[in-house]
């Protein structure tokens, strides 16, 4: 039995999960069958979109305003989808991110007036045997101003200190799961919520509507990742246990 199946057999349960994303629809084409799966077991769930999404489409005459707009409501209808209510808006610029202290301590608010046990989020560097959109600007942003809240900021009660005046007192995550596609080294199988994630992308109309048989294609990465870890259907993740 791999390693992967092993762990699949003690799918780990968390009260408390935050997920940091760049963008609408992140969260769901990274790990919507894996959140789906955490919300079954009984955690609560919070999604956290850093930016407006309002450079996420082809028509340059859409109005940034009315994409942002549709955008934010594409990614609450995908949430409900996998049984997740509360999601947030920081409203930063699409394509504008970048890991300044400034962003490091929004973030770092963030785990400390959540406290999740589990922090899911974007790869930090570039990897080129990934696919391309793993390191768009924004992701890398992202991925690497949320660990360096997981660690060292959100645990230190040094960091930030200002935080403390507002009751946000110091939090230590206990893991960080950054989805890797096929690269990583822990597969969650979501043959039983495929459904639900293939209905959360669907909510992201903006985005794949213009995309010819997106539902096919991920279909089928989904069940080359579940052949790598002995599923039909699984997501990849690096796990780290901090």
């Amino acid at each position: 039995m791999s390693e992967e199946k092993k762990a699949e057999e003690g799918f780990p349960r968390f009260e408390r999960v935050l997920v940091v994303s760049a963008h609408p629809d992140d969260p769901d084409f990274s790990a919507a069958g894996t959140l789906a799966r955490l919300v079954e077991e009984g955690a609560q769930v919070t999604i956290v979109i850093c930016t407006d999404g309002s450079e996420g489409g082809e028509d340059p005459t859409v109005p940034d305003a009315e994409l942002s707009r549709q955008r934010y409501e594409e990614q609450c209808a995908a949430s409900a989808e996998l049984g997740i209510r509360d999601v947030v808006f920081l409203g930063h610029p699409d394509g504008r991110l970048e890991h300044s202290i400034e962003f490091r301590k929004e973030i770092t608010a963030l785990i400390r007036r959540h406290r999740p046990e589990l922090v899911v989020t974007h790869v930090p560097s570039i990897n080129i045997e990934a696919p391309i959109g793993s390191y768009h600007p924004d992701h890398l942003a992202v991925g690497a101003a949320t660990l360096a809240a997981v660690y060292p900021a959100a645990r230190n009660p040094r960091a930030f200190r200002e935080l403390l005046a507002e009751g946000l007192e110091a939090w230590r995550v206990k893991e960080v799961w950054i989805p890797t596609w096929n690269q990583g080294d822990f597969f969650v199988d979501i043959g039983s919520v495929v459904d639900k994630k293939v209905a959360a992308l669907r909510a992201h109309e903006s985005q794949v509507k213009n995309w010819e048989n997106w539902e096919e294609g991920f279909r089928k990465r989904m069940r080359e990742i579940g052949e790598k870890a002995g599923y039909e259907y699984a997501e990849g993740f690096k796990r780290i246990k901090i």
